[in-house]
């Protein structure tokens, strides 16, 4: 095979960023040994926590660092990306002149698997169980299944006039989401916890448990019961107490939004400070929004949501 032709063209087409990383790729075509080297987490339990951005997803994280056996610390934030990454790399174009090299999709699985493993590996302390928390890396499950066949995965659901509300009192950025339109972000959080909630389906319950928020907060034991046996680890009351352990254990980022809340023991405050937020016209027409509040259990009649009548899924 002719790779300077090849490599010459793909320089012309590809952008720098992803030139660079499918130089590396053809390391492992190259050469036979580094093709079979794979990192040892991709062999092993990991688990991956996301979900739609104010969601509860740092406090699930903190709750199981606390955990003696596991591991998860600060967002890695380059995990998402990466990923998207692989979605562009993979569209008809790039796909075309990526089968022309011999760049196949187990060679693509292997890379972003190499990557994604190191950063989660070496970005903190060594664990029996290690996690990732990047809360839309869960758009791309799927995916994530596929490259690490012994991942697990917890999807944060929570009511998402809450999650909107939240971002937009707290100035969160999200990708997709417009805080200057209510509307528009009701919209865009059923779309990104449809894909989502949908994944999680496809994989199954012993592959992928759904969270909600609002029962972790109102029965804390029983719910951290629960992922603690999806998980098949040992009960540590450490997950219940995780505000004990705050810089020891639990590492937080003084850039994460939610670092300040989590900080503290676990309360009801945040659960309804969205009534009132939201304009009369809007809520009437919520299950036309965001039809996938009354899909979770989520009650879009009353004023104020009694949180503990949700649905065991």
């Amino acid at each position: 095979m002719r790779w300077g032709g090849g490599i010459r063209c793909l320089k012309r087409v590809l952008p720098f960023g992803i030139f660079s990383l499918f130089c590396l790729i053809l390391i492992f075509l190259k050469f036979p040994k580094c093709k079979e080297w794979q990192p040892s987490l991709m062999h092993r339990p990991v688990l991956f926590i996301g979900g739609v951005p104010r969601s509860g997803t740092t406090l699930m994280r903190a709750m199981l660092d606390a955990h003696p056996d596991v591991r998860c610390g600060e967002e890695t934030r380059v995990i998402p990306n990466i990923l998207s990454m692989l979605m562009q790399w993979e569209k008809e174009g790039h796909k075309r002149l990526l089968d022309l090299a011999g760049v196949t999709r187990n060679v693509l699985n292997n890379a972003v698997g190499a990557f994604i493993g190191i950063v989660i590996e070496q970005h903190g302390d060594k664990a029996e169980l290690l996690c990732d928390k990047d809360p839309l890396a869960l758009k791309m499950m799927i995916r994530l299944s596929e490259i690490f066949p012994k991942a697990k995965f917890i999807l944060m659901l929570r009511d998402g006039r809450a999650s909107v509300h939240s971002m937009i009192v707290r100035k969160v950025p999200v990708t997709g989401f417009d805080r200057t339109n209510k509307e528009q972000m009701l919209s865009q959080w059923n779309k990104t916890i449809a894909q989502m909630y949908n994944s999680c389906e496809f994989l199954g319950p012993e592959i992928c448990l759904p969270v909600y928020y609002e029962k972790l907060i109102l029965s804390p034991k029983e719910q951290m019961q629960k992922i603690i046996n999806f998980l098949e680890i040992d009960f540590s009351q450490n997950v219940l107490e995780h505000h004990k352990h705050i810089g020891d254990e639990i590492r937080l980022s003084p850039r994460e939004f939610s670092t300040s809340q989590v900080k503290n023991k676990i309360n009801h405050d945040a659960l309804d400070a969205w009534v009132g937020f939201f304009p009369d016209e809007l809520l009437a027409k919520l299950d036309e929004v965001a039809p996938m509040l009354t899909k979770l259990g989520y009650d879009t009649k009353r004023y104020k949501p009694n949180y503990e009548n949700l649905p065991i899924l």
